[in-house]
This record gives structure tokens, sequence and C-alpha cells, in this order.
């Protein structure tokens, strides 16, 4: 059974091609959802799939890119059912 994670990540995560690389780990995990920026600075993902995956994606999160900065991660249950990753 699929499930649906919303996740807010915070700190040095714009500028950094954080959206781009979350997109390829998600793909690689097949992974469907959306990744963004937000007018915080701080950015935004649904990632809906297994939930082994997930979890995977979400640890690739927590740490980000090379030249990323996590100081914090928002995990929250959500709903709806996404194909493919889309980077917004």
């Amino acid at each position: 059974m699929k499930i649906t994670k919303r996740v807010i990540v915070h700190g040095r995560v714009q500028g950094v091609n954080y959206r781009e690389a979350t997109r390829l780990q998600a793909e690689r995990r097949n992974v469907g959802g959306w990744v963004r920026n937000r007018d915080d600075g701080s950015v935004e993902a649904i990632l809906h799939g297994l939930p082994d995956d997930v979890a995977q994606v979400l640890d690739w999160m927590r740490r980000g890119p090379p030249a990323a900065r996590v100081t914090q991660m928002d995990v929250s249950s959500s709903d709806g059912s996404f194909e493919g990753f889309e980077r917004r």
C-alpha cells in the first residue's frame, strides 16, 4: 500500500540544486509527487510511493546535495496519489 508525505525542508536549500536532486532521487525510487521552492526560503515536497521508497527519499532529503545545509525537516502525512515526479 502506497503512502503520501508532505515535507518542508529548512536551511540552505534554495540555489543549491536541491529541487532537481530531489526529483532525481524520487524518480530512481519510483516515488511520485512534486517539489517546489517556497517564498520563505524553504523547499516543500509531496512524496507518494511505497513506504520503504518514500523513507529512502526522506533520508536523502535530510542531507540533500553537497552544497545544501538542512537545518530542519518537517514531515507529515498527506492525501493524494501522484504518478511521476515534477519540479515546480
